[in-house]
């Protein structure tokens, strides 16, 4: 199979991840809730864990590095230990459902929400996001970038242009492990993490930076292995916000990503551009094509065929050609009504893919659209 479903999850990991994962699976005590030393070992790799993300992001603390399952749960952290009735928000039409369905639960319960459109080709409108914001917005959240069509937003450019006291919450699923980001000097206070894709890390693993400025009160409650005789939750991070066992094998799989990171990201970065610029090169000009995405180093190629819906076109994609792809609305439901779309083939593409793969690719998209 020619796996080109990157953005859902990352097909491939290389192999100090998977040693390292393995070895904490057969090693594996409870970090930080017991005293014997297997338990403070495992507490103390956590540890470091942090710090190589924190540092890898321009964070701004270690403990402010806190673990989740997957981006989706340090999003709604974010969004829900952060706002309350009477704040205001601004968001775009870009954005994944992990920020539009907790941002509609909220505005139920008296929070407003903006949403910033797309410019006229397609593209997160920066200027938009900014005119949208006033003294009392309390946050602007928003995607690094697009999981439909890789558009990203000038986040400097909005840094600067907003009120300072206004927090800068960032969807990092598709961004992080693709681009280089600096926290502190984008002014972002809080990033949401996705371990399993351009991080490297497996399923289940993600994380919540944040800024000194930036204190979310929790959204779950439970034992943490501190302060056990307090009924309350610690009023100190991480343990805030990280009830019950951690998943220690997933943040060891996400740690030895940013391993892998650390030395192979600049080299990806062009791979996966290189990919993406001869995908669209080649099918910019063929008839019963449409692409809505541009070369971006996301590795995600957008289209539509005029032959079929983008749904069975995945399916065939798969039962005739073996290409995974992912067709339909991606859970961005107002970047598909802001496209004028019903649905698109998405391929996401990663840096362990192949030319020969996006050959292949290309010429099955062909032979669909003339079918």
């Amino acid at each position: 199979m020619i796996y080109f479903d990157n953005a859902a999850t990352g097909g491939f990991k290389p192999d100090s991840i998977v040693s390292a994962t393995t070895a904490a699976l057969k090693f594996c005590a409870n970090p930080g809730r017991s005293g014997h030393k297997l338990s403070i070992a495992c507490l103390e790799r956590v540890y470091s864990c942090r710090k190589l993300l924190c540092e890898f992001f321009g964070g701004y603390s270690y403990d402010r590095v806190v673990f989740t399952k997957n981006c989706t749960e340090a999003l709604n952290i974010a969004i829900f230990g952060s706002l309350k009735a009477g704040d205001k928000v601004v968001t775009t039409v870009a954005e994944h459902n992990s920020i539009l369905r907790p941002l509609e639960y909220l505005k139920k319960q008296g929070v407003r929400v903006d949403y910033a459109p797309l410019t006229a080709d397609g593209e997160i409108d920066n200027d938009a996001v900014i005119k949208l914001c006033n003294k009392d917005t309390k946050a602007v959240i928003i995607t690094l970038a697009s999981n439909v069509t890789g558009a990203a937003p000038d986040i400097k450019k909005i840094r600067a242009a907003i009120p300072e006291s206004t927090l800068l919450i960032c969807d990092g699923a598709q961004a992080c492990g693709h681009i280089k980001i600096d926290m502190k000097s984008s002014g972002i206070d809080a990033l949401a993490v996705a371990g399993h894709k351009g991080m490297l890390g497996i399923q289940g693993s993600g994380a919540l930076v944040f800024s000194e400025r930036f204190n979310p009160a929790p959204v779950l409650f439970g034992g943490t292995g501190s302060e056990s005789y307090n009924l309350n939750m610690p009023d100190f991070y991480p343990d805030r916000l990280e009830s019950g066992t951690v998943a220690y094998p997933a943040i060891i799989s996400l740690g030895e990503g940013v391993l892998y990171l650390n030395s192979h990201l600049d080299e990806d970065i062009q791979k996966t551009l290189k990919f993406t610029q001869y995908c669209h090169n080649e099918l910019q000009a063929v008839e019963g094509v449409k692409l809505y995405s541009k070369p971006n180093p996301y590795g995600i190629v957008t289209l539509k065929l005029d032959t079929m819906q983008s749904e069975e076109a995945a399916y065939r994609l798969s039962e005739e050609y073996s290409i995974c792809v992912r067709g339909g609305l991606h859970c961005a439901p107002l970047m598909h009504e802001a496209l004028g779309s019903d649905g698109l083939i998405r391929a996401s593409l990663s840096a362990f893919n192949t030319q020969s793969e996006c050959e292949q690719f290309v010429a099955a998209i062909k032979e669909l659209a003339k079918k």
